[in-house]
């Protein structure tokens, strides 16, 4: 959910800090105070447009940033969060977004900079914004698909899961394929860069780590009289007459003495002499190593000539030896299938159409499965749209037909071969027509929230915003707006502006938007109503500027109805 919302100097904002909660918050005040102006900046925090032209008059940059609480640690914005290297601790998502007066746009998530299009992909997860206009999901046909999905869950999900698995192959495949059908001319130049690169790479005759192993020797070299003296002086501090070594074995001496006087420093006598054998043996070695080693100005050069040429392969075929040396491999295998591309085209024929088998069956069983739920969904979207006084209305999942006879690569699509769409008649006697060319906006609407009360219970975003999508609607539909409203809000947090009273009075709370003047300059303030004041707004909601004794009752009424409907 939303919990926390700042915002600086945007539009007529100068600064602005709300606190939200769970259920349904209504937003609610005179036309122009302000109210989709906060959408708007939630819009752009969740990766909208912006421009300048959102900088209140005067001011260097506007600033919004936004506190968003996770409780499902399988929510989506973990998973998308990780794929950017983006840490979330505690469930919480920080969006931060700056606009300068330039139009340029600085974009944050949990204090890291990312870009607009990273901001849009998290701030998808996380709220979903409808409008009187913004119908999208509906509207666009090729979100219908995925919405079925939705609805279908896990079995759906398991179906699709089967057919990926056999697409991902069945695709590698064919873009093999196709590559190998190339036109003889792309072939022939593609086989003598490869062969190029093949015999400059093998020319080397790299080695694993070679690299590596080399830099570190041209460390030495580069520091070979610090070196040698570093191990001399060691040498000359343990070895020799009244050196480490020999105070060290004196100290032996007198020790063994007294372990035979008294047997408790036999331990201490113990200690020393592991430490005089320890470093005679260190001496040793520190002298062997001083005898082996020998500058060889020439052997610095060779290595400097290795790493360059090193160094120039990388540039052109990996940052590693690893990498060039994998790319060796890779391009080595592909000369092979390019010299036999005939057997291998026969080949990889031949799989692929075994693979079209399987896929087909897979396809065809993702299919049975989406049509069943598709019939649930048509059955659930009747019941809302009756909910809704839209009882006359038909509503229809309808596959787009296929010949099943021959199959070809473009068939198969990511997520099956269905193409599905939302069919709609709205008055009894027209016949079913694509969603986006009959409902009127009144229609929409309240097709909306029945499609909403639907799936917010299977998309996992975090907070749905609705602006004014019940404007054009009255008495009883209104009231089952509200209801309907209400519904999606049990399962995400659901800001809505509005205004109906009805709708008001379903909020569990409600904010007022209101214009201040200050200094000369126009200003947006937000207040949270009490009871009495909700009571108040809501009479101004029924009957305009005056407000009387009898709306003030109407009033009191809504509220208790909607208290009641809650509790049902």
């Amino acid at each position: 959910m939303l919990q926390e919302l700042s915002i600086k100097n945007f539009a007529i904002i100068d600064a602005l800090a709300l606190s939200f909660e769970e259920g349904l918050t209504v937003l609610s005040g005179e036309t122009g105070a302000g109210k989709s102006i906060i959408i708007d900046a939630i819009h752009l925090l969740v990766g909208g447009r912006g421009s300048a032209e959102y900088v209140r008059h005067g001011e260097k940059k506007a600033e919004i940033e936004g506190l968003f609480i996770l409780d499902d640690e399988a929510h989506p914005c973990y998973e998308k969060a990780s794929n950017f290297g983006i840490e979330i601790e505690e469930g919480m998502i920080v969006l931060r977004r700056e606009i300068s007066n330039s139009g340029k746009s600085v974009c944050r998530v949990n204090g890291k900079l990312v870009t607009i299009a990273i901001m849009r992909e998290i701030g998808g997860a996380l709220i979903d914004i409808h409008g009187q206009h913004e119908h999208q999901e509906l509207m666009n046909e090729h979100l219908h698909l995925p919405l079925l999905d939705q609805f279908g869950g896990k079995e759906i999900h398991t179906n699709l899961v089967s057919y990926r698995e056999i697409y991902k192959e069945y695709s590698s495949i064919y873009k093999q394929l196709t590559r190998l059908n190339e036109s003889e001319q792309e072939m022939a130049h593609r086989l003598d860069l490869i062969k190029f690169q093949l015999k400059e790479i093998q020319e080397a005759d790299l080695k694993l780590n070679e690299d590596e192993e080399l830099l570190e020797e041209k460390r030495k070299l580069m520091n070979f009289e610090r070196l040698y003296e570093a191990l001399q002086t060691s040498y000359s501090s343990i070895q020799g007459e009244g050196k480490g070594l020999d105070w060290t074995g004196l100290a032996m001496s007198h020790l063994e003495t007294a372990a035979d006087l008294d047997s408790q420093y036999q331990k201490t006598l113990e200690a020393v002499s592991n430490a005089f054998y320890v470093l005679e043996d260190a001496v040793h070695q520190i002298r062997g190593d001083l005898d082996q080693l020998e500058f060889e100005p020439d052997r610095l050069d060779l290595i400097e000539t290795r790493l360059n040429e090193i160094n120039g392969l990388k540039r052109k075929y990996g940052s590693s030896v690893e990498e060039i040396l994998a790319y060796s491999s890779k391009i080595e295998e592909e000369i092979e299938t390019i010299l036999n591309k005939d057997s291998h085209i026969e080949e990889l024929q031949n799989k692929m159409q075994s693979l079209e088998k399987d896929l087909v069956i897979e396809a065809k069983n993702l299919t049975q499965s989406r049509k069943k739920w598709a019939k649930k969904l048509t059955v659930s979207i009747h019941e809302q749209l009756k909910q809704l006084y839209m009882d006359k209305t038909k509503f229809e999942v309808r596959f787009s037909s296929r010949k099943e006879t021959s199959f070809s690569f473009s068939q198969f699509k990511k997520d099956g071969w269905d193409h599905v769409e939302f069919y709609i008649s709205t008055n009894p006697g027209e016949p079913l027509k694509p969603l986006s060319k009959v409902a009127s906006g009144g229609e929409l609407s309240r097709i909306m929230l029945a499609l909403k009360t639907i799936f917010s219970k299977h998309q996992g975003i975090t907070s749905i915003i609705f602006d004014e999508v019940d404007t054009g609607v009255s008495g009883r539909v209104a009231q089952a707006i509200a209801e309907k409203i209400y519904q999606v809000a049990t399962h995400s947090q659901v800001m809505c502006i509005s205004h109906l009273p009805q709708v008001a009075a379903m909020a569990d709370s409600h904010l007022f938007i209101s214009k201040q003047l200050s200094k000369g300059r126009t200003s947006t303030a937000v207040k949270r109503l009490g009871e009495d004041e909700k009571v108040n707004e809501i009479s101004r909601m029924i009957s305009g500027v005056e407000i009387t004794d009898l709306t003030q009752e109407h009033a009191k009424e809504l509220l208790q109805l909607a208290s009641s409907i809650k509790e049902t």
